[in-house]
């Protein structure tokens, strides 16, 4: 779960509508109107069987992910970075030269290729290709290097939210950003893993939590594939349900408008089995700022404060359910208070499986 050090509270922007024209607004008022209604009753018509199942996740980006660059010091003591200001962080490898370039393992394969000569990367930056010419500098082994940090995959542990009547899931409530540029990873593949829980390392006022789990990448615990990452969560499609699913019964989901300040639920697997645990929602923010931060939630449950302190790491995509409905999901913990988060409604997440 990103537990960045936010602010501790959101500041409440109030802003004032002038109004000018009353018929045109009235007019503009029910066209709005009518627009929500129609949301409403279109997303009152998915039926989800919420989840709460810690999985493994691992993902390979599509082309090798830019961490940053570095001097080569060659033998005569002097350093040369020759990928400064050429090759930027969150720039993905795709190609050198004539050659593609899919992963790590090809690059590395290709660099040990270098010689005095200049080189071309062809480099995917904010979806834009760009080609760069670099000249390789030979290091103190003699061997000539770009002087390029680089990251190929990513490995985690997150909860299923929600899966519909086509077997597509919906999982974090969140994006999965690299941990050392703190960008969307673009991805090319992914695959969703059977995980056991070992341990819980409870949140704490400051010192946010987390879930530890053991998974063994292997065909068998091959749960499904994941085929998007997006900033309201990972999307995909589940091919061994019943490994993980024992209820198969079905909730409608929630427009949030209808969703109340008061007592609530979130699903999840900390025990060891799938439980239902009471929070309050304290705040409900249909215009928040940041996608997955729409509601504010407090945990109540004694069963699981005692168990994890509140929300920890490997909770993200709890789903969150009120009034025999899926509301949302959760997504942040509060740094400096274990027992409160954030989550993102259930709408957001769904209007990202459809684009998928």
């Amino acid at each position: 779960m990103s537990v960045r050090s936010y602010r501790k509270m959101l500041s409440v922007l109030l802003a004032v509508i002038v109004v000018i024209g009353g018929g045109y607004c009235y007019r503009e008022w029910r066209a709005e109107k009518a627009e929500r209604e129609a949301s409403v009753s279109e997303l009152s018509g998915n039926l989800l069987i919420p989840g709460g199942m810690p999985v493994g996740i691992y993902m390979e980006t599509d082309g090798v992910m830019v961490l940053g660059t570095q001097e080569i010091k060659g033998k005569d003591g002097i350093g040369v970075n020759p990928a400064k200001h050429l090759v930027k962080e969150g720039d993905y490898i795709v190609g050198v030269d004539s050659d593609s370039i899919y992963n790590k393992s090809e690059l590395i394969e290709r660099v040990k290729k270098l010689s005095n000569k200049s080189v071309v990367l062809h480099i995917r930056r904010k979806k834009v290709y760009i080609d760069v010419q670099l000249h390789p500098t030979k290091d103190e082994g003699g061997a000539y290097k770009l002087g390029i940090w680089v990251r190929d995959n990513a490995q985690g542990l997150g909860t299923i939210t929600f899966l519909n009547a086509d077997s597509e899931y919906g999982a974090l409530g969140h994006g999965i950003h690299d941990v050392d540029t703190g960008k969307l990873i673009e991805m090319s593949t992914g695959r969703l893993y059977d995980t056991s829980i070992q341990n819980i390392k409870k949140g704490e006022n400051g010192n946010p939590g987390g879930m530890e789990g053991i998974i063994v990448y292997n065909h068998y615990n091959i749960l499904g594939s994941i085929t998007t990452n997006t900033e309201t969560g990972i999307y995909g499609k589940l091919d061994r349900i019943e490994r993980i699913f024992d209820s198969k019964e079905a909730y409608p989901a929630v427009a949030k408008e209808e969703i109340q300040v008061g007592k609530a639920y979130i699903r999840c697997a900390v025990s060891g089995k799938t439980e239902d645990y009471t929070v309050r929602i304290t705040k409900v923010d249909l215009d928040a700022r940041e996608v997955n931060k729409g509601i504010e939630i407090q945990v109540t449950d004694k069963r699981l404060l005692k168990l994890t302190g509140g929300i920890v790491q490997g909770m993200s995509g709890s789903p969150i359910m009120q009034n025999g409905k899926i509301i949302g999901a959760v997504t942040h913990v509060f740094v400096q208070d274990a027992t409160k988060g954030y989550g993102i409604f259930i709408e957001n997440m769904l209007e990202n499986l459809k684009k998928d």
